[in-house]
């Protein structure tokens, strides 16, 4: 007995910490091609996704990031032949209860095992080349490969930048197509022409005729030898876009045929060029420019390589390539996300169905965390954007060398169309002038990039000025041992269309009147016109700044709130039915009939206590806690009534303990979530800084919204508009009013004022950049030091010096953080008076209409005038004195203070016989 009571007690204690949280170990699953063509990078993928997960396990016990994090994995090797195989496979994984999908490469199958995700709710996560233009964010899936529309703006600023006109470009499929849309739009009637020819489905890419298309004459469509035609034209500037498995015999065959040579120039879009040999290239003198996602000299590269070198069976960083690296990456993202769902929510794994409609409640939860996760690997830094698409990508320009691949340039997604060239000069003479030179520093006195020091004595120099942007500056000359002068500028400068020059920071920039300018100034596509940015030194985006909601006052039936109203109708049909059941029950239980009168052994007549009332009354008591005078006699009524206390008892303790939650947890009251229902609403006002780069994003948006949002703006622009951002603050703080500014700024303002806040996500992403002389040499020697200020921390913690803690940061924490209950006041208990007021008079009610009932039928039945007799009880009322009275008899009426009592005739006409005794009669 002891023995089995001990189990159920360990059933109920391992049901608990089920339904607690997460099981220890959770399963993700990785699904791999078996596709001959592709067998070596599947293989390869799958080692990536076996060794990531084992890292997983290793470092849970150090890195807090990874802390209680158990990944198991469990990899599947599907035919992709056959969709119906595949849905089959996934069918039985969702069943046995999974946390996410890694995979496949191939882009049906890729779709179609994303959709059944979708449906389920479970997290897709894809690592291959997704060809699709579309921008808008799909479902539940995540991929970690550069998006195309960021592919293309490389592509498109690579021709910029090298001044070509004209081109070829060699590609192997549609998707190619897609990849390279905005150089196909570069056709114009100045000279600028592309021209397009098919690779081809052989392995002989030199002989098969190819589709031509010749962008001055689109709708002609040509048939040519594709590379023997480019040999024969005057066309010298070739892309060649194809996949890594054919780049190596495009190459040797292109060389063959002649078109690498001094006079050609050309681009390889692959990311795994530098995996390839290039050895029979380097001497040719064809100026190979490439881009490689993966920088073989990365620390973290370096370290990961090291860790997994035997396992791997790779000698070489720069022989890693990109689909392999994402998986390794996508494993470690998604561990540290997992992480934060587990730290946030306490859930489990499901089981799925494929044909049920059950969906996993945290799947969404779990591919959000995932979105909004950061974290550096082998490809770089990996993050999202709000549609789901990978982010702030930094590509390496490379060109082959008689030395190899040498890196000559920096393109970031986030930087606008600038990529980022490394001078020719060598970087020991830079670095020595650098030293030399005292450079002329612009900032402005704008929170908290910049401040007058606050200090007793007269401070002169540099000394004066203090800031996030400050710190920056100073950091950066610290590490490139540079000296500069400060000076403050507040126009930041914009554009004369009438003199075609520009004003204030830029200006002078461009006048060599300085040489740099920090502030919080945003990279936009005019300012990169006029001057050079670095790599961001903090990524935004634009927000709204909106009062803080107030919160929403409790209904005078707050006391109802633990339970629904469908909860609220079952009881009280529950209610009923019980207590009509015990008055059944009662009446059918022998037990429940007693005799009312013990001193007659053979009563006539029994006496039931379940009547009609009672039995409501019993009930009643039950759910009120408060018992009654009814006890059960019989077996049945007795069962019945340990049941409905069972039930009571749970209900009172489940509403009791809602009860706390619901009374003290005050609702905020949100005016508008989002920017869509701030632009479709009328009665609250919204504006931006006027001029500013905020305005100019709604200016030249091509989405409906903003488009009307900008109306909107322009028609009241004395009104909405202010000319600084702390006059737009001040209208957050005293009208219905919202302001559209950069996130960073809101975010320093919600530290510092407590009666407003931060509303929606982001409606964009940008950077604020250090401005330079256009190109400038100095650029990428910045940029290094900007990327090294950002991974040691260093800017982090500026930030949160600047943003939380000095000039009175941190200030609203501090008011939020009590800990202690708030007292409830008359409107959180308001109800419960309410209803007690309102029992109590219709009690009262009732007690008049008994009263005048009771008297009426004594008037009747002792014929006795109504007046009389209810004058004759209100007087005896009125005495406050007596506790009984004598009733009316014969016509006669008294009401007595005596000890009296109603005439009274023992049952069935008994009257019994006294007898008496003497001392006598013993003798």
């Amino acid at each position: 007995m002891v023995t089995k009571c001990l189990l159920i007690l360990l059933a109920i204690f391992l049901s608990c910490v089920h339904v607690s949280g997460f099981i220890k170990k959770v399963v993700i699953v990785g699904l791999f091609d078996q596709n001959e063509a592709d067998m070596k990078q599947n293989l390869d993928i799958q080692r990536m996704f076996e060794s990531s997960v084992k890292v997983v396990k290793e470092e849970r016990h150090e890195n807090e990031e990874l802390s209680n994090v158990f990944l198991k994995p469990e990899v599947t090797d599907i035919e992709t032949d056959t969709l119906f195989e595949v849905s089959l496979k996934v069918c039985e994984l969702v069943k046995t209860g999974i946390v996410g999908i890694f995979g496949p490469q191939e882009k049906l199958t890729a779709e179609y095992v994303q959709s059944i995700c979708d449906i389920l709710e479970v997290p897709h996560i894809s690592v291959r080349q997704d060809s699709s233009e579309s921008t808008q964010s799909r479902g539940l899936s995540l991929n970690l490969y550069p998006h195309v529309s960021s592919l293309s703006r490389i592509y498109d600023q690579l021709v910029t930048d090298l001044k070509w006109k004209s081109f070829a470009i060699l590609y192997e499929n549609t998707d190619s197509l897609i990849r390279m849309h905005l150089l196909l739009k570069r056709w114009d009637s100045h000279g600028n022409s592309a021209f397009m020819y098919h690779l081809g489905h052989g392995l002989n890419y030199r002989k098969i005729p190819r589709t031509s298309i010749n962008c001055i004459a689109w709708h002609r469509i040509l048939c040519r030898q594709a590379m023997k035609k480019i040999k024969t034209s005057e066309i010298e500037n070739i892309i060649i876009d194809c996949s890594s498995k054919i780049l190596s015999e495009v190459l040797k065959q292109a060389q063959q045929v002649g078109i690498l040579s001094e006079k050609h120039r050309v681009i390889v879009t692959c990311l795994d060029l530098q995996t390839l040999d290039l050895e029979p290239y380097q001497y040719s003198g064809v100026n190979f420019t490439g881009l490689r996602l993966i920088d073989p000299e990365d620390p973290i590269v370096q370290q990961t390589l090291k860790k997994h070198k035997k396992e791997w069976g790779l000698d070489d960083a720069s022989q890693l390539q990109v689909e392999p690296a994402l998986m390794y990456d996508a494993v470690q993202l998604f561990a540290r996300a997992f992480k934060q769902l587990k730290d946030a929510i306490k859930g489990d794994v499901k089981n799925l169905p494929c044909d049920g409609s059950d969906r996993w409640e945290h799947g969404l939860s779990l591919s959000n965390f995932m979105r909004s996760t950061e974290t550096r690997g082998l490809t770089g830094l990996v993050k999202f954007d709000r549609d789901g698409f990978r982010s702030n990508i930094q590509l390496d320009i490379v060109r082959l060398t008689e030395n190899g691949l040498k890196k000559i340039g920096i393109w970031n997604s986030t930087n606008g169309k600038n990529i980022d060239w490394i001078p020719e000069t060598k970087e020991s003479n830079i670095e020595l002038n650098l030293q030399n030179k005292t450079f002329i520093v612009l900032i402005s006195l704008t929170e908290p990039y910049g401040y007058v020091k606050e200090s007793h004595t007269n401070l002169i120099g540099n000394e004066r000025y203090e800031g996030f942007g400050v710190d920056i500056i100073d950091s950066i000359s610290q590490i490139l041992k540079f000296n500069y002068t400060l000076q403050v500028e507040k126009d930041y400068g914009v554009f004369n269309n009438r003199t075609k020059e520009w004003s204030g920071m830029l200006g002078k920039i461009r006048t060599d009147q300085a040489d740099f300018a920090i502030t919080d100034l945003t990279i936009t596509e005019e300012r990169q016109m006029a001057v050079d940015f670095t790599n961001p030194f903090m990524n935004l985006g634009i927000s709204i700044l909106f009062r803080k909601p107030g919160k929403k006052s409790p209904s005078l039936f707050s006391f109802l709130s633990p339970f629904s109203n469908e909860v609220w109708s079952y009881l009280i049909g529950v209610y009923i039915i019980v207590s009509l059941l015990f008055f059944v029950m009662g009446r059918l239980c022998p037990a429940e009939w007693n005799n009312p009168y013990p001193c007659i052994e053979e009563a006539e007549e029994l006496e039931n206590q379940f009547t009609f009332k009672n039995a409501f009354w019993f009930a009643i008591g039950a759910i009120m806690q408060q018992g009654s005078e009814i006890a059960p006699i019989g077996i049945s009524t007795r069962m019945m009534a340990s049941l409905w206390w069972f039930f009571c008892l749970i209900m009172v303790s489940s509403y009791t303990a809602n009860l706390a939650a619901f009374l003290t947890v005050e609702t905020p009251v949100k005016s508008f979530e989002n920017v869509e229902e701030l632009a479709n609403q009328n009665h609250i006002k919204y504006g931006a800084k006027y001029a500013g780069a905020t305005l100019k994003f709604f200016q030249h948006s091509d989405h409906s919204t903003y488009k009307k949002m900008y109306d909107y703006m322009t028609a009241n622009k004395d009104e909405v508009l202010p000319k600084e951002n702390k006059h737009g603050v001040e209208k957050v703080k005293t009208e219905d009013y919202a302001f559209l500014m950069e996130s960073s700024s809101i975010e320093y303002i919600v530290e510092r004022e407590c009666a407003v806040s931060q509303v929606g996500g982001l409606l964009d992403e940008k950077g604020y950049g250090i401005a330079m002389k256009k190109n400038s040499p100095y650029r990428h020697n910045f940029n290094a030091a900007i990327l090294k200020l950002s991974e040691s921390g260093s800017i982090s913690e500026l930030k949160k010096k600047w943003w939380e803690e000095k000039r009175g940061g941190g200030k609203c924490k501090e008011d939020g953080g009590s800990n202690s209950a708030e007292e409830l006041g008359v409107p959180h208990v308001g109800g419960v008076f309410f209803v007690l007021t309102i029992g109590v008079v219709l009690s009262f009610v009732y007690t008049i209409f008994e009263l005048l009932w009771d008297v009426a039928q004594t008037s009747i039945r002792e014929n006795v005038p109504f007046k009389e007799e209810l004058m004759s009880e209100l007087k005896f009322i009125i005495k406050f004195s007596g506790s009984k009275s004598t009733r009316r008899r014969n016509g006669a009426s008294s009401k007595s203070e005596n000890n009296s009592t109603r005439e009274c005739t023992p049952p069935y006409g008994f009257i019994p016989t006294v007898i008496t005794t003497s001392p006598t009669d013993d003798k």
